[in-house]
């Protein structure tokens, strides 16, 4: 049979009656002979209530010791779901990530993996035991414990797969797969059998909250099967692979619609138009730790320029207060911020091969008199910034748009 690692989220794990849920379904696989490693994050909320209860304590934490602390919140879960696989039978064993040894490098808080050591888990696989572990942790070289920021059990989820070579890695959350786009927005929004990790990528870095982007990243590399289950109901999910498994169908043009709430707009008016003026801007941006998405200069017939880009909204006065220096020092005329603005992309590896993507979406958005105030593209994704005040039904027009609707797949 196959090797399968399953991670569970804080919601799948969130009370006793859903690790016993867990365990049951755990359990199940086991008695069908698949071997099984199981990735679990803290309980809903448990996370939230220890940052809390550091910050009650120092209004900055200290890193080293902000990760020991969190880090307990999976150890609790990992104990808990042993022993409900015991209750039924099934042999299990628990593993911290310092226990497995999942060897990262020391930034904590937000700690990246650099090699598993997974001679313990094997030996327990091979003994016929369900290996339990903690996910968003590991240890440095020097043994202090470390965790992989939030949403980090999904790459360690990942992690393990690749250094087992696992068949598939499943992520149980509380959604039956990737949809279409947001269901919320979109009632006629579906799940998709098959999506490919340039896809997810896309969709995870453009707002959609599915996959943290990182796990997605790290299975891309190392080719590693992962498929989004619900735990709540059953279904085959959404299979996340490479694009050539699929090279034998043909690829829809658009795959899903991503959007994202949380931008802000900023514009530097009446620059002087010199080399390297960009750069003079971007890079104290880019130093105090902003990060710039979409970017776009005019020129206008009196020798000036205007730049803008978008940046997080949290960040825009932070960025705004940053720039008035810059302004002054530069010799442009004003800036200006805009925090009611949405990011709209469109997604799909279809669209290599197909012309007319992008007139297809801009006529759509203006007969719906939505005005695009800026675009991006890449080779798989258009994205467009429009006023906030516009995203649902954007969102709804270009779903309909480009043939994604449940009936119009169905057709």
């Amino acid at each position: 049979m196959s090797l399968l690692v399953q991670k569970y989220g804080g919601t799948s794990v969130g009370t006793i009656e859903r690790i016993e849920a867990v365990a049951e379904k755990v359990a199940g696989f086991r008695a069908q002979g698949h071997d099984m490693v199981v990735v679990v994050s803290a309980m809903s909320g448990e996370t939230n209530r220890l940052i809390a209860l550091a910050k009650d304590i120092q209004e900055t934490p200290d890193p080293r010791e902000m990760d020991v602390l969190v880090s307990t919140g999976e150890q609790v879960t990992i104990a808990l779901l042993c022993m409900a696989l015991k209750k039924r039978g099934c042999d299990a064993r628990s593993y911290t990530g310092s226990q497995v040894r999942i060897l990262t490098d020391s930034a904590h808080t937000k700690a990246r993996i650099q090699e598993i050591d997974e001679a313990n888990m094997r030996a327990d696989l091979n003994a016929g035991r369900v290996v339990v572990v903690a996910g968003f942790q590991g240890v440095d070289d020097s043994g202090n414990i470390t965790t992989l920021g939030r949403g980090g059990s999904d790459t360690t989820g990942v992690a393990l797969a690749a250094a087992l070579k696992a068949d598939e890695c499943q992520i149980y959350t509380d959604v039956d797969g990737v949809y279409t786009t947001d269901p919320r927005v979109v009632e006629k929004a579906r799940r998709l059998e098959k999506i490919t990790f340039e896809e997810m990528l896309e969709m995870a870095s453009l707002g959609s909250k599915v996959l943290q982007i990182r796990s997605v990243e790290f299975a891309g590399k190392y080719n590693v099967p992962l498929r989004v289950l619900s735990s709540f109901k059953d279904g085959p999910g959404t299979l996340i692979t490479l694009d050539e498994e699929d090279s034998t169908m043909e690829q829809p043009v658009v795959s899903g619609i991503a959007f994202n709430r949380d931008e802000a707009k900023i514009t530097l008016a009446g620059i002087p138009d010199t080399p390297g003026i960009a750069s003079k801007i971007l890079a104290p941006v880019g130093k105090a730790n902003i990060e710039v998405d979409v970017i776009v200069q005019n020129v206008g017939a009196d020798n000036t320029t205007d730049l803008t880009f978008t940046v997080n909204r949290g960040d825009m006065k932070k960025a705004v207060d940053l720039l008035a220096g810059v302004a002054q020092e530069i010799g442009a005329r004003e800036v200006i911020s805009d925090d009611g603005i949405a990011k709209v992309s469109i997604v799909g590896v279809g669209m290599r091969s197909h012309a007319g993507v992008a007139s297809t979406m801009f006529t759509a958005l203006a007969e719906e008199g939505i005005n695009i105030q800026m675009i991006t593209t890449s080779e798989i994704k258009i994205s467009v910034i429009i006023s906030e005040k516009y995203l649902e039904l954007a969102v709804r027009t270009l779903h309909s748009a480009f043939g994604l609707d449940a009936e119009s797949a169905q057709a």
